[in-house]
């Protein structure tokens, strides 16, 4: 069963999502507040699976959000469901450390796909934020667009180290690996470990 929690200041899409996510299989929502800024007790409070987040909302918006829920659960993933299309949002989003980005035009089904697909390991994303990800509709990627952690994971997948000796390297799952993983390959832009360490051997991250 894959635990939701929701977190949007509308009261109608949190109502809405509860009655899409709770009726199908598979998936329970095990809570939903108002604000970013209740998403860190929430969370620790219903130990969700994974957290749908607004991006704007009035207290603590959902990139700040982002940010405190996975420093206080890691394992927790985050999606964000938001209106908001721009390609610096999206990688803002990402690089807090959202494995997602939909928008709130989404079909039904595609957000319990969504939700479906994170849980498992996937990176959903709206085929419009695709788009605005692809190299021509965005700046170049920076170093500074992967967190401490992922650099450290690139670094050691540049040295040709396998995702077990760099979980037992970083004391942290392999199940953690693969997820930042997934997330560098989707900042970078691309699809494989080669292409991804000969990016970090050309940024001086080894």
């Amino acid at each position: 069963m894959i635990r939701v929690l929701i977190v949007d200041d509308h009261a109608v899409v949190r109502r809405g999502l509860s009655a899409l996510l709770g009726a199908a299989e598979g998936i329970t929502v095990v809570g939903s507040v108002e604000d970013g800024s209740e998403a860190v007790s929430a969370v620790l409070t219903h130990l969700p699976d994974l957290v749908l987040m607004d991006l704007s909302m009035p207290v603590m918006d959902g990139i700040t959000s982002t940010r405190a829920v996975l420093a206080a659960s890691p394992l927790t993933k985050v999606i964000i469901l938001t209106s908001f299309n721009e390609s610096a949002k999206i990688l803002a989003a990402l690089e807090a450390g959202a494995v997602g980005y939909l928008l709130k035009d989404a079909e039904p089904e595609e957000i319990v796909k969504a939700v479906r697909d994170a849980a498992a390991g996937g990176v959903p994303l709206s085929p419009q934020a695709a788009v605005a990800l692809l190299p021509g509709n965005r700046s170049p990627t920076r170093p500074d667009s992967l967190t401490a952690r992922e650099r450290e994971v690139l670094a050691l997948v540049a040295a040709g180290l396998p995702n077990k000796t760099i979980a037992r390297r970083l004391t942290i799952s392999e199940k953690t690996v693969k997820a930042h993983l997934t997330r560098v390959f989707t900042v970078l832009g691309v699809s494989d470990r080669t292409s991804a360490a000969l990016w970090a051997q050309r940024q001086g991250i080894v």
